[in-house]
């Protein structure tokens, strides 16, 4: 069983930063993948970022990229999310997820995900 907790969410002006974290409890496997996702109201639950635990590969939405980066401190047994230049439309709550046997195939499918967190609300005024 794994357990993951989001923090660091809160209201931002547009143009700011915020640092998401995800604390990771349990048993986490060499072979497992963490992701970012975000959910908006009315919308669907949409990829951000992920990251592969053994090895720190990295893969981001198009929305995102080179504004916000992940992160993984595997000593701590924490992922990051480092979100700079932030829009409006950033505006969700972001999820972390965790695929404890990732194969190296897909990395935005949310099926492929098997534990998530329960969430933290990140603001964006404009």
């Amino acid at each position: 069983q794994v357990q993951l907790v989001e923090s660091g969410g809160g209201l931002v002006q547009a143009g700011g930063s915020l640092r998401l974290s995800c604390s990771i409890s349990g048993r986490t496997f060499g072979s497992s993948i963490m992701g970012w996702f975000r959910q908006a109201p009315g919308k669907e639950r949409e990829f951000v970022a992920a990251i592969t635990w053994s090895g720190g590969r990295t893969y981001y939405a198009d929305s995102v990229k080179g504004r916000f980066t992940i992160s993984s401190d595997n000593a701590k047994n924490t992922v990051y999310l480092q979100m700079n230049g932030l829009k409006p439309e950033d505006t969700a709550v972001y999820y972390c997820a965790a695929d404890v046997q990732y194969y190296g195939s897909t990395v935005s499918y949310r099926g492929q995900y098997d534990y998530w967190g329960q969430g933290t609300q990140v603001t964006v005024s404009s």
